[in-house]
């Protein structure tokens, strides 16, 4: 075979190839990456059932704490009540950021060291969990563990535990998937025994500390604990594509808020005034980050300040699937969104 013949094949082996990946392009995600950019947030919002979500709301926190609110699509899809703004939704792992806080005032007042380690606090886990005596607070907070993550346990979101002591059964005695400290991944079983440590040490449960220290200094009212707190008809609802039932009354201990609530949280974290001074910040700024996303069963959140144009931007989506079409266009939504913003601004 010449070299020249065997050029052409290289090409027409590579077209075929281009031809093959592109029939499995998700295109709806291409085209909403690449259509236009409305000139308006709202019109950019108005596109959320051609996304695929049955309702959206998107609160911008500007300068001076000043909150515009954005929505369209649902509330509720069965009584087609629509999407409102001050409704509460579910925020999953974005309650991460207020656990950190609580664990670094803990830790500014003494009442925790970040140093100590898993078995210092709840001795009982020795045994149950790998390296407990190794694993330092630090570690939990940071996903440094090696301790594996019960919501990655086998069908869990199937059945999902509504209880912190039925998800730690779930992975009870099996190995770490890395010693402590020498890796990096992301497991709610952290934020869990944080949790049940901070319970310990206080004496009452971690969220009573979340709301005296961190939500009435900052006089956030519409951030709880748990949907056993609020009028569920308060909840915004949550679907999964393929499954009718709505999901707001799936007890599943995430924190819920409003998007204003929620961007004023992320706007005192980032300016640091939800910190009683710097020593404190720097704690805070040691162990974990300033932003953060969320995703449960019906629920997606991305939560973020953009220091350029000053901005807290919150955005809640009420439909979700696992192969991860709706989270890329929730996240291409977002960032059209942030794009608009920034013309604006």
């Amino acid at each position: 075979m010449t070299k020249k013949k065997s050029k052409r094949i290289i090409r027409v082996l590579l077209l075929l190839g281009a031809i093959i990946s592109l029939y499995f392009v998700p295109w709806p995600i291409v085209k909403a990456w690449i259509m236009p950019l409305p000139n308006t947030v709202q019109e950019q919002v108005d596109k959320a059932a051609d996304y695929g979500f049955d309702g959206i709301i998107v609160c911008v926190n500007k300068k001076g704490n000043q909150s515009e609110f954005y929505a369209s699509g649902y509330k509720n899809r069965e009584n087609k009540i629509p999407a409102d703004p001050n409704a509460l939704f579910k925020i999953a792992s974005v309650s991460k950021l207020y656990n950190a806080v609580a664990v670094a005032k803990l830790v500014y007042d003494g009442k925790l060291s970040l140093n100590k380690t898993l078995a210092d606090y709840l001795p009982e886990l020795k045994g149950r969990i790998e390296y407990a005596d190794k694993i330092t607070l630090r570690m939990l907070v940071k996903h440094r563990s090696g301790i594996p993550n019960y919501t990655d346990t086998y069908m869990y979101w199937a059945a999902p535990k509504e209880t912190a002591d039925e998800n730690l059964a779930l992975v009870l005695d099996l190995p770490a998937n890395f010693k402590p400290d020498q890796g990096y991944e992301y497991s709610n079983t952290n934020y869990l025994l944080l949790g049940k440590i901070m319970n310990q040490v206080l004496g009452y449960s971690s969220f009573q500390y979340i709301q005296e220290e961190i939500l009435n200094p900052l006089s956030l009212k519409h951030t709880f604990g748990s949907i056993q707190d609020v009028n569920i008809d308060n909840i915004m609802s949550g679907y999964y594509v393929g499954y009718d039932a709505d999901l707001k009354t799936d007890n599943i201990g995430s924190i819920l808020a409003t998007a204003e609530d929620l961007s004023k949280f992320i706007r005192a974290l980032n300016d640091g005034s939800v910190f009683r001074d710097k020593k404190e910040k720097e704690i805070y700024s040691s162990i974990y980050k300033y932003e953060h996303t969320g995703l449960i069963p019906g629920y997606q959140t991305i939560a973020k300040y953009h220091k350029d144009i000053d901005a807290v931007v919150i955005q809640f989506t009420n439909t979700v699937n696992f192969d991860g079409y709706n989270w890329n266009m929730s996240e291409i939504m977002y960032n059209r969104i942030v794009k608009i913003l920034k013309k604006e601004n």
